[in-house]
């Protein structure tokens, strides 16, 4: 059964290509070939990525979105066999997640053998709070058949709210049973491991194609190589990847 991974978060700015890009790797690590999509209609980061192949579905029309450009979306997860990796823009999160509810798509897939697993960020800082009330928001409105990944980003800055972590807070303690797994990425030191891991990002670079890379030192590669196998040790954990 062919799983279809949504990332889905309103706040812009805080992981969610990041996230996509690193699903997509993870799961090419273990010989999959996953089709991943871009429905970012103003900063398409993921298709950025061309080692991965992102296919960007183009849902403006007259420079508005056109939500019957998500019936694209649908056809493609229906003809694909492997597992399909979608990321969301900030300006489309809201015409998605009302498409997505409004047609009952979660039950359709799974009418089709599809499992939908939602991916959403937590980010720390001043995206805290618009990121913590945009996970209730998707918890409360999806029906229970959505199974909800939730990824800890501490780029911006710690997660914790009036001395209380994540998982502590009345958003997780209300939706806990719709939470399947929690990935908490590692906070990278900024001048070594998190300035390798940035300017991996910023330049559009897989694990795989950062380690290749002769322009980049050995201790680098040597970081990111550490780096890789952090992240990937925990989706190894989390069961519904």
């Amino acid at each position: 059964m062919a799983k279809v991974h949504l990332v889905l978060q309103g706040k812009g700015g805080v992981g969610k290509s990041m996230i996509s890009a690193v699903i997509a790797q993870y799961k090419a690590s273990k010989g999959q070939s996953p089709v991943c999509i871009d429905t970012d209609p103003v900063n398409a980061s993921f298709e950025s990525y061309k080692s991965l192949n992102v296919k960007h579905l183009n849902i403006l029309q007259n420079d508005e979105i056109n939500s019957r450009a998500f019936d694209t979306l649908i056809e493609m997860i229906a003809a694909s066999e492997d597992d399909v990796i979608i990321d969301n823009g900030a300006s489309s999160f809201v015409p998605l997640t009302h498409y997505l509810i409004s047609n009952e798509v979660p039950a359709l897939l799974q009418e089709m053998g599809h499992e939908v697993v939602l991916h959403t960020v937590i980010a720390g800082s001043s995206s805290l709070l618009d990121t913590v009330n945009g996970f209730s928001q998707l918890a409360s409105q999806f029906p229970a058949e959505s199974l909800f990944v939730v990824w800890l980003n501490p780029f911006l800055g710690p997660i914790e709210l009036q001395g209380k972590k994540f998982e502590q807070m009345k958003a997780y303690t209300n939706n806990k049973e719709r939470v399947t797994a929690i990935i908490d990425l590692p906070r990278l030191k900024e001048e070594t491991y998190g300035r390798d891991f940035s300017e991996m990002l910023e330049n559009r670079q897989t694990f795989a194609e950062a380690l290749e890379d002769e322009s980049l030192t050995i201790m680098t590669r040597q970081r990111l190589k550490i780096v890789r196998g952090q992240v990937f040790g925990l989706l190894d954990n989390a069961a519904v990847l």
